[in-house]
């Protein structure tokens, strides 16, 4: 009896279960390059997605610099850096790194969190070279 429901496990560990797949960004290919990827985004505001629902808007400005605000939340002043195959932010305020892989999907530029949450998975939704408006911390007062 042992035996059988030791090879019945072992059976059913081979075969591959959708709900476990990767999500279909880590199947678009190689992730961007630094060079890559500051090519396709210096001068730009792209704004990103997560299931649909808008999570944020980044402007990416010369020398590595960039402003990134969550939807409906103040903007935050940061910087960005290649480490091995990942784009790394650093913002004003914060403590650490946000990695991300970026990758050209079929409609822009994906990104996959590299991190304790590898699930976040942001899919750019909009482009602009119109400036993010950050207005001024007490403004009207």
């Amino acid at each position: 009896m042992r035996a059988l429901s030791l090879a019945l496990y072992l059976a059913l560990a081979f075969i591959p279960l959708p709900a476990l797949a990767d999500p279909p960004q880590a199947n678009i290919g190689t992730p961007l390059s630094a060079t890559e990827f500051e090519s396709y985004a210096s001068g730009k505001t792209l704004t990103y997605a997560e299931g649909g629902q808008v999570w944020g808007t980044e402007q990416y400005l010369p020398g590595r610099q960039v402003l990134w605000a969550f939807t409906g939340q103040p903007c935050q002043a940061g910087s960005w850096h290649a480490e091995d195959q990942a784009i790394c932010f650093e913002y004003e305020g914060e403590t650490g790194q946000n990695c991300w892989l970026f990758y050209h999907g079929p409609s822009g530029l994906v990104a996959q969190f590299q991190g304790g949450d590898a699930t976040t998975n942001l899919s750019e939704t909009a482009q602009t070279s119109t400036p993010m408006q950050c207005p001024g911390p007490k403004v009207g007062v």
